[in-house]
């Protein structure tokens, strides 16, 4: 969860790396910090607890010049948020400093054997544990030799890490080193300069070309380059990738925070998940990166969804998709449970990892209990070159452009939509989807983007939701209700509201509303339905109706020119009338304005919840 910035070159350092800090704080911000090797030759640390931004007021006050460094967001594990337990942290002679990403499972064997050969410790952090076995290893056996000190020392950790360790008897390089699945780690390449990060959006404004490395790898980092090994030290060659982010996307512009304008800019971002993935030619869906083999789709008995937190919730929507579409039986999974009790898996079986950032370590460890079951593995993910897209035997990227926002909103909606593709493309091999409703469905995808622009633009340009927060952002309990196809979108709803404003918020079945949550509507809770037009409509004015006669306050997410849901709920956030199937897509939006006008009525921080990271990396 936490981030890592890494620069050596010929340049300043210290700008380099807060910026890059600053794109990575939604991956931790409990404190912060910095080594820089200064213009003397001597090695400096600046740490603050706390955002970023009170590192960089430390900087200004205590300035210090470099061209390398290592930079750390911290989001806490071992130790509270403290000066003492940011990183970097030192050796105990001063010279080696580390800043990691990752959880050291065995570190309290490691720390009482390190204390009692007389090292002292001044954190409470597990990381300290890796410099002092750096430090340890340098001076005893790899004859100052730092590479194989770090090897021998990341040999003794158990559980994932990704660290970047500098010696400044070393200037000339920064070693890296990941273990397990935690986090990534970049290696960027510039002109006569080397980058590292845990995030490509921290190195977007300099380079884009990358190597990304994988489970026991290292890389010693020179200005020149990187040479690259595994951990026992045999030399690797990890290939260079172009990544075609721009940096521009990564920022937030005239938008008060990135989960604004994240939110605002889904017409674009389902523009680019769509793109050359309509065939309308032969009416078909194009999923090339897929590898999904026509005589593999034909015989699967099974596809099994796992994800975590919204993708979960994304992939509830895409068993809708598949069952009704490809006709073959689906499982939705939370991934930090799936292992956990032993899944039945064949190679008639899919198995579909949906992650936004492609290194949560459940998705991760999930995958790896599919592929050892010999089920064919997918990915929906939206960081290019992630983990989960490179073991997988097959991937569908979202495209949705680097989200920094925590409470993840283009994600989730560009995961839908690669959903439907899938289910699309499942229904064609397989022969269950009738060539007239794959024409009117690939039709109505083509439209979408447009929809969703106009929605969103509307919702923009009027005062609706300022007004929605102005009224129920006192309220303290909300229940969410969908049916069907939209039911997990009342889920994802209540999320989102929980997320960002701390409000308790409930998802619910609208069925079972009678089985147990009636018994708390009153004037103080406020009910969000969710009441489009479809087979379940009826069901759902019946919903609205019983909150109603309990005096219950409800608003709903309905269609625009439904003049009698107008008539019966308290507050209509409108959305178009669309195909069912794409219905989803267009109701999640208003709720994740109502989640984020809610918040800043409500003075709280959208971007960076408390106790929230947006790449959950370790258990």
């Amino acid at each position: 969860m936490c981030g890592i910035v890494g620069y050596i070159g010929a340049r300043a350092a210290t700008p380099i790396v807060l910026h890059g800090l600053k794109q990575l704080e939604y991956r931790g911000y409990d404190s912060a910090g910095m080594a820089i090797l200064d213009t003397d030759g001597n090695l400096q640390i600046r740490r603050e607890e706390g955002k970023l931004a009170n590192l960089e007021r430390l900087v200004d006050a205590e300035p210090v010049n470099g061209s390398v460094a290592i930079g750390h967001t911290r989001w806490a594990t071992h130790g509270p948020p403290s000066q003492r337990n940011a990183h970097p942290h030192r050796s105990p002679d001063g010279n080696i400093v580390v800043v990691q990403n990752g959880i050291v499972e065995n570190f309290l064997e490691l720390r009482n054997r390190l204390q009692g050969q007389g090292y002292e410790f001044a954190s409470d952090t597990d990381t300290e544990v890796i410099v002092h076995l750096i430090h340890q290893h340098y001076h005893n056996g790899s004859n100052a030799d730092l590479t194989l000190a770090v090897r021998r020392a990341v040999g003794e950790l158990q559980g994932p890490s990704a660290i970047v360790v500098f010696d400044k008897a070393h200037p000339d390089r920064l070693i890296a080193a990941r273990l397990g699945n935690a986090g990534g780690v970049v290696v960027g390449y510039g002109d006569d300069e080397m980058y590292i990060a845990s995030d490509i959006p921290a190195i977007l404004q300099h380079t884009r070309r990358v190597a990304f490395m994988e489970n026991r790898q290292m890389a010693v980092i020179t200005q020149q380059g990187a040479q690259f090994m595994d951990i026992e030290g045999q030399p690797l060659t990890l290939k260079e990738m172009e990544i075609d982010w721009d940096a521009e996307s990564a920022e937030k512009g005239d938008f008060e925070h990135y989960m604004q304008k994240e939110i605002y800019e889904q017409g674009r971002s389902l523009t680019d998940t769509l793109r050359g993935r309509l065939n309308f030619a032969q009416n078909r869906i194009e999923l090339d990166t897929l590898n999904l083999k026509p005589d593999v789709a034909q015989a699967l008995e099974k596809v099994t969804i796992v994800a975590c937190g919204t993708s979960y919730f994304a992939g509830l929507v895409g068993k809708f998709f598949i069952e009704q579409l490809a006709r073959v039986s689906v499982e939705v999974d939370y991934a930090s449970e799936y292992r956990y009790r032993q899944p039945l898996v064949s190679a008639r079986q899919m198995v579909v990892a949906i992650t936004q950032s492609g290194e949560t370590v459940d998705t991760l460890a999930a995958l790896e209990e599919a592929r050892n079951g010999g089920a064919f593995t997918a990915a929906i993910v939206n960081a290019i070159g992630s983990q989960a897209a490179r073991v997988c035997d097959g991937h569908i990227y979202m495209h949705a452009g680097p989200e920094i926002g925590v409470a993840s909103t283009k994600a989730f909606t560009a995961s839908l939509v690669d959903l439907l593709l899938l289910a699309i493309y499942l229904g064609q091999e397989r022969g269950t989807l009738p060539a007239a409703e794959a024409a009117h469905l690939l039709h109505e995808l083509s439209r979408l983007p447009g929809l969703a622009g106009e929605l969103l633009e509307d919702a923009r340009s009027g005062h609706l939701y300022q007004q929605l927060a102005e009224r129920f952002h006192i309220y303290h309990n909300f229940l969410y209700l969908g049916r069907g196809i939209n039911y997990p979108i009342a889920l994802e709803g209540a999320l989102k509201l929980k997320e960002i404003s701390y409000i308790h918020a409930e998802g619910y079945p609208a069925g079972e509303m009678k089985h147990g949550p009636i018994a708390l509507i009153d004037e103080e809770m406020p009910t969000v339905v969710v009441a489009l037009k479809d087979r379940v409509y009826d069901k759902m004015i019946s919903q609205v109706e019983q909150v109603k006669a309990r005096k219950g306050l409800v608003l709903a997410v309905a269609n625009a020119d439904d003049q009698y849901i107008q008539s019966k709920a308290d507050f209509i956030m409108p959305v178009p009338a669309v195909h069912e199937m794409i219905s989803p897509i267009l109701a999640v939006m208003p709720l994740q304005i109502l989640a984020y006008e809610m918040a800043c009525r409500r003075g709280e921080d959208v971007d960076q919840p408390r106790n929230l990271a947006k790449s959950v990396t370790v258990e």
